[in-house]
């Protein structure tokens, strides 16, 4: 048996494993089947539904495991685009108007600190007047 394993997330331990399974007749236990007689046609009808079984067990383990991967390639689809978008909206900027913005926030800030700290500063005036 042959296996691999994927890295479908960013942390270490977000990964997958893929195991192949032997389903050759050997791997499924369908070696040297009799059918001469009534009993060894009921043994190997009852090995063919063993054999199906495994079969179909290892094809819902595959099938949940292809679905696993292709929601996790849509996502990193998605991720891919939205980091497209997210660069050309850095890139697409206007540096000097975003600046001249900043800049006049900041100078709208310190007048707001500026007024503040002398409204708190009337009531103390006020107090000392009256002692």
């Amino acid at each position: 048996t042959k296996s691999a394993q994927f890295q479908i997330g960013p942390s270490a331990g977000e990964t997958m494993s893929l195991t192949g399974k032997d389903m050759t007749s050997t791997g499924i236990s369908l070696t040297s089947l009799n059918v001469t007689g009534v009993k060894a046609a009921n043994e190997a009808i009852t090995k063919v539904k063993a054999a199906i079984d495994k079969v179909s067990t290892f094809r819902a383990d595959l099938g949940a495991k292809q679905n696993r991967l292709e929601h996790t390639i849509a996502n990193l689809d998605i991720t891919a685009e939205n980091l497209t978008d997210a660069e050309s909206r850095i890139r697409d900027t206007d540096m000097p108007d975003e600046i001249t913005a900043f800049t006049k926030n900041n100078i709208l800030m310190q007048a707001s600190q500026s007024m503040l700290a002398q409204a708190n500063a009337v009531p103390q005036n006020v107090l000392s007047l009256l002692q």
